[in-house]
């Protein structure tokens, strides 16, 4: 197996605090990882220092052996919230052409808006591609970033919270397009949704500060329960995750 993505004892703060420490974190070709933990634990940082938006105070970050800067080509990113105007007269066809984006004034040719097509069969949208962006669903709306995010073709696609505007009865079809998109791409994927999302990975990181657990999803409880320092249970439906048994909290000293 090749590798696809390496960081190396990654720190970062922000005014003196510690947001990210010594964080390390090994990707092969193929792989499909939820990066998991409480809000504040370090997730969005972490995928934007990955991606080359943010910089660490230490360690380093290797995509295909190369910074993250200089492979922009090869990766794809939906953030957490896409800005744009809902008045903006665009329509779901010129929204994932930008992401073809080469430079100012190079245009775009055939072959760029043959991709547009291809990624909106990929994602099921083709039949909406004259329709104006502020004009579908939140869940349509999100299939549009994700054929934006992969219109490159990329080797890896980094996703932040997907789900967040996704309406719960559409996130079954929408972790189908991931499985589907994973056969051909490396997927890093940023949540907290720990019992919808260990069903669907095949491996999960559990991050609050430091990089707990790493490895196969099935084995996920263990990093979970040193993250959020109780006992518990992975489930695939009703809450991300319960308390099997009584725990006492004790105060930091």
């Amino acid at each position: 197996m090749s590798k696809v993505l390496e960081v190396k004892n990654v720190s970062y703060s922000i005014k003196g605090t510690s947001i990210l420490e010594d964080v390390n974190l090994s990707l092969e070709k193929g792989d499909y990882v939820a990066v998991m933990g409480p809000n504040g634990g370090g997730k969005s940082t972490l995928l934007k220092i990955m991606l080359g938006l943010t910089t660490p105070d230490s360690g380093e970050v290797r995509i295909f052996g190369k910074k993250p800067e200089k492979v922009r080509n090869l990766t794809g990113y939906l953030p957490q919230r896409v800005i744009f105007d809902p008045d903006f007269p665009i329509n779901v066809f010129e929204t994932v052409l930008t992401g073809r984006y080469r430079g100012l004034f190079k245009g775009y040719n055939k072959e760029d808006k043959k991709a547009v097509i291809k990624a909106l069969k990929d994602v099921e949208m083709l039949e909406y591609k004259d329709r104006q962006i502020s004009r579908l669903s939140g869940g349509q709306m999100q299939r549009v970033f994700i054929a934006r995010a992969i219109v490159r073709n990329p080797k890896i696609l980094f996703l932040d919270e997907p789900m967040a505007s996704v309406d719960p009865e559409m996130q079954k079809s929408f972790y189908e397009l991931l499985s589907l998109l994973n056969k051909r791409m490396t997927i890093v994927l940023v949540s907290h949704d720990v019992g919808a999302v260990s069903n669907q990975v095949n491996k999960i990181a559990c991050l609050n500060r430091k990089l707990f657990y790493h490895g196969p999803a099935e084995h996920a409880s263990k990093g979970l329960e040193e993250m959020y320092k109780c006992p518990i249970e992975l489930i695939s439906h009703g809450m991300p995750h319960r308390v099997l048994q009584e725990h006492d909290h004790k105060e930091e000293p």
